[in-house]
């Protein structure tokens, strides 16, 4: 995941047929160059049949389980992703713990509360 591709710029509007009630909070990992990639806490946004997620100008559908630890693809590159909602214990990646892991300045605050209120293992 290039940086310039998800920088936010909050000069530009959403488009309206993204709505905040249709998004979440999610964990975006690249899969498309092995098993741990770049990786990222952001908002994404669900089409209204909810097959097709939206992140950052890109659209991703789900692989229906035929990936290989990833379960959605990148509709334009093709590149495999695991999409999921953030673990409350910050152990995102796949073996474990939260290292490099990004979160959207534009989501920052939200993400935070919501893990600060997760009970402690």
């Amino acid at each position: 995941m290039e940086e310039a591709e998800y920088t936010t710029d909050q000069a530009d509007p959403l488009p309206k047929r993204f709505s905040l009630s249709r998004s979440r909070i999610m964990y975006i990992e690249d899969k498309s160059e092995g098993l741990e990639g770049d990786a990222r806490i952001g908002r994404v946004y669900f089409s209204k049949t909810g097959k097709t997620l939206y992140y950052r100008g890109r659209s991703f559908s789900s692989l229906k389980g035929s990936g290989y630890k990833s379960n959605y693809y990148d509709t334009e590159t093709g590149d495999e992703y695991w999409i999921s909602g953030p673990r409350k214990d910050l152990n995102d990646r796949l073996y474990g713990g939260n290292r490099d892991v990004e979160v959207d300045q534009d989501v920052a605050a939200e993400y935070w509360r919501m893990v600060e209120k997760a009970p402690v293992k």
